[in-house]
């Protein structure tokens, strides 16, 4: 059932190394922001991430987000988590997403509630992010609702998922990568990559396992604006590797320069990077930075972008 495809599939499938960036809706009803920082990725990236209330934070909703950026002429993609919706809430949306041309979608669990503005609010979590993944491939692929019921226009959606490869137990990452990749999903966003060497080895593990013969998998990279921010990442955020050399790297240089240098040593990895077996790009997350990707897509090689 699925014809059309997105730009971001057809760049994967063409085996060239997709580029993919991120932006934070506002937290208000003016599109401007969300505007402006589309803007900025114009032309250097085949896709953007539009987050969906990421930290828990209340914000404009990633469709409508998404509406206004397909409305630019780029191409969106739509992230979902199972966090605040069931699964009638997530099937509408995915619908209402597909009547808007919206052809790509990241399935995700999203962050727990405790973390953001509405502590008390309840999570719902009715179906999981690889049910999510099944759902919408079921209402594409078999063209039904999960409740058995035919879809009239069945929704067509490039399906993706996320995965850490240094959470604990490093054991399971492989096999529950597989476990998304059996779900149906056909992209994959890293978590943030810091230790390279790490990332190697999973990428090893991946190519010897044979899953990037069956999902395209895309490096994530946020560059680091300080020695502050590297230390916070190492030290207070959940499942993030940062070795450190980069924390000392960053320490040494004068605090002015930081910012460059973490830009610097970002497209240093991305170029070390190009380089692996099995990997098809890189999701670049610059939030609240988005001016400085196409500085980073340019450095890296990756500029301009294939024409398809």
């Amino acid at each position: 059932m699925k014809t059309e495809k997105s730009r971001l599939e057809k760049v994967l499938e063409k085996n060239f190394l997709a580029v993919t960036s991120e932006c934070g809706p506002p937290r208000g009803s003016d599109p401007s922001e969300i505007i402006e920082k589309a803007e900025l990725l114009k032309d250097h990236v085949d896709a953007i991430n539009i987050t969906d209330n990421q930290t828990a934070m209340t914000r404009m909703s990633s469709l409508a987000a998404c509406i206004h950026v397909k409305q630019l002429g780029l191409e969106p993609v739509l992230q979902m988590v199972t966090r605040d919706r069931n699964r009638i809430a997530l099937q509408s949306d995915v619908l209402g997403a597909a009547s808007h041309g919206i052809k790509n979608v990241l399935c995700l669990s999203g962050d727990h509630q405790s973390f953001g503005d509405c502590k008390s609010g309840q999570n719902v979590h009715d179906i999981d992010s690889m049910q999510l993944v099944q759902t919408i491939r079921y209402m594409r692929d078999e063209g039904k609702f999960l409740g058995g019921d035919d879809i009239k226009v069945p929704p067509q959606m490039f399906v993706g998922a996320a995965a850490n490869p240094f959470a604990d137990p490093y054991e399971i990452r492989i096999p529950r990568l597989a476990k998304k990749v059996a779900s149906g999903a056909e992209f994959i966003q890293t978590q943030c990559i810091y230790n390279l060497d790490k990332f190697e080895d999973w990428m090893k593990r991946v190519v010897d396992r044979g899953l990037h013969e069956k999902v395209h998998i895309l490096a994530g990279m946020t560059p680091m604006k300080s020695a502050g921010m590297a230390k916070y990442m190492k030290n207070r955020v959940p499942g993030m590797d940062v070795p450190d050399e980069l924390v000392k790297r960053l320490s040494d240089t004068p605090k002015e320069e930081q910012a460059q240098k973490g830009i610097d040593i970002c497209i240093e990895d991305i170029q070390r990077l190009k380089e692996i077996d099995g990997l098809h790009g890189f999701h670049i997350m610059a939030i609240e930075w988005e001016e400085k990707v196409p500085e980073i897509v340019e450095k890296a090689g990756l500029y301009p972008r294939p024409s398809i």
